[in-house]
């Protein structure tokens, strides 16, 4: 197994290419930031040439790491999921700017289509919510707006930033893997096709959309003069499905969390598809052989944006490092709560027009104590879905954290604190880049199975919890009073 596996990882704040051993080993990487547009409150778009340059890029760099094309045995794509790209089928070209997954601009939408009664429906069919998060409103909203839409007539094509790569790489492969379909809300999640009662209710053209795939397998084939030869792409997942993969989330009930720009939790509940009663996602985890396998979900959307806002909006600290010895500075958060509602709050609330708050301060509130609660909110929020999953019968034994905020060793210790759970981080966190290559490695036929795979996976550190229970329950207390202020009306 001396081959490399390539794996593009197509994140919301920045897009990276990792070059891994068959043994799981990094080999090296590169990584370039991705620009964020706000056209306006609410909005949050990319520009999808960027992406596609940015990708190119950063691959072209890890196939000459590898010693040439020849040397990769196959591709994995892991991407920001829900994220909406338009572009032209002659060309290849974007056509609009994408709509990113953050973008709210179809909050009044979602709530008259849950006022006419359509969540229900769209729930048993998808296992998702009606909200402005998922892909199928973005892309009704994008064609009764953007007139150039309608004027690429049959060129016309859409699809997830994964299905917009692969068309790129390969010249032409309109394809979604089953774990990107399935966060649509455009997807029938038990048969594993489109349906016509969804596209139909957020107007979505059948014709524009990509075949649904395998996650892993002989998906494409890039073109030669990309990269000096072929390359077969053999893996494809959304961000936090590739995550659990990477974690080796297999047996039923095993549990992740990622905490990157958002937070994502899921836990593997093999392939029986569960419909939650509390406000959490049935998913798609990944597809092989036409096998899905699915978990139950829980979607925050502010994590390390919440750091990235106090760096660069507010000016509070100088890096995101800053955090952990500012949180180590202070005895407690001195009652200060940050409930960071900046773009709503997603599960298990489900609130769009939400707004964040700052709690609790005074004239003895000091810059640590407001970063020590920026960092106590991942705890908190991970815990209202804690509780959640607890009431759909899936309560978490352990939790496997991952991502870039998780090298806080404060925060991986006040998570298993107040959630009172072990809590595991792998020594390479960067378990999304790590779950594709798992995929592309079955799918290129380097190892039999996900399962077999997990050998490419690294050693673990473990957080006990050690917090007494009094300090636990004032700290889960003075959370519900903050988060009751910032909690909009019910819709």
């Amino acid at each position: 197994m001396s081959k490399k596996i390539l794996v593009i990882d197509e994140g919301t704040t920045s897009t990276r290419a990792v070059l891994f051993a068959a043994t799981g080993e990094a080999l090296g990487s590169c990584q370039r930031p991705l620009t964020q547009h706000y056209p306006s409150p609410g909005l949050v778009e990319h520009d999808a040439e960027e992406i596609w340059d940015l990708t190119l890029e950063c691959a072209r760099e890890m196939v000459a790491k590898a010693g040439g094309a020849d040397q990769i045995a196959g591709i994995g794509i892991t991407n920001q999921r829900e994220t909406i790209i338009f572009w032209d089928a002659q060309t290849g070209h974007p056509l609009s700017p994408a709509i990113v997954w953050q973008d709210r601009r179809t909050a009044d939408q979602c709530v008259a289509l849950r006022d006419q009664g359509e969540e229900p429906v769209v729930q048993a069919k998808t296992g998702l919510l009606l909200d402005p998060y998922f892909s199928g409103s973005k892309i009704g909203w994008a064609l009764n707006n953007w007139p150039q839409l309608a004027e690429a007539g049959d060129h016309l094509r859409v699809g997830t930033v994964e299905s917009y790569l692969v068309f790129r790489l390969t010249g032409g492969a309109h394809i979604s893997d089953a774990s990107n379909a399935s966060r649509t809300a455009l997807m029938a999640i038990g048969s594993g096709g489109w349906d016509d009662g969804l596209t139909d209710l957020f107007g979505v053209p059948r014709d524009i959309l990509p075949e649904i795939t395998d996650c892993a397998g002989q998906l494409g084939t890039t073109k030669a003069d990309l990269f000096g030869s072929p390359i077969p792409i053999t893996g494809m997942a959304g961000d936090q499905q590739a995550a659990t993969i990477g974690q080796g989330c297999f047996a039923i009930g095993q549990t992740k969390a990622t905490f990157g720009t958002g937070a994502f939790v899921l836990t593997q509940t093999g392939t029986t598809l569960r419909q939650s009663k509390h406000r959490l996602l049935s998913t798609v985890l990944y597809q092989i052989g036409g096998e899905r396998h699915y978990a139950l979900e829980g979607s925050v959307f502010v994590a390390g944006s919440l750091v990235q806002w106090l760096r660069d909006d507010l000016g509070l600290i100088g890096s995101a490092a800053e955090t952990e010895p500012l949180a180590r500075s202070v005895p407690d958060n001195g009652g200060v709560y940050l409930v960071p509602a900046l773009s709503g709050l997603g599960a298990p609330h489900w609130q769009p027009n939400a707004r964040g708050t700052i709690a609790g301060l005074s004239f003895s509130a000091k810059k640590a104590h407001i970063a020590r609660a920026a960092l106590e909110a991942m705890a908190h929020q991970t815990h209202d879905l804690k509780t959640a999953f607890a009431a759909d019968g899936a309560d978490w034994a352990e939790l496997r954290i991952d991502g870039g905020m998780v090298a806080n060793d404060w925060m991986a210790q006040d998570l298993a604190d107040i959630l009172a759970i072990d809590v595991e981080r792998p020594a390479f966190i960067e378990t999304t880049a790590l779950g594709a290559a798992m995929l592309a490695a079955v799918g290129a036929g380097l190892y039999p199975t996900l399962e077999a795979a997990t050998v490419m996976r690294g050693g673990v550190t473990r957080f006990q919890p050690a917090m007494h229970d009094t300090d636990r329950q004032r700290r889960l207390n003075g959370w519900g009073d903050a988060l009751s202020r910032v909690l909009a009306p019910s819709s």
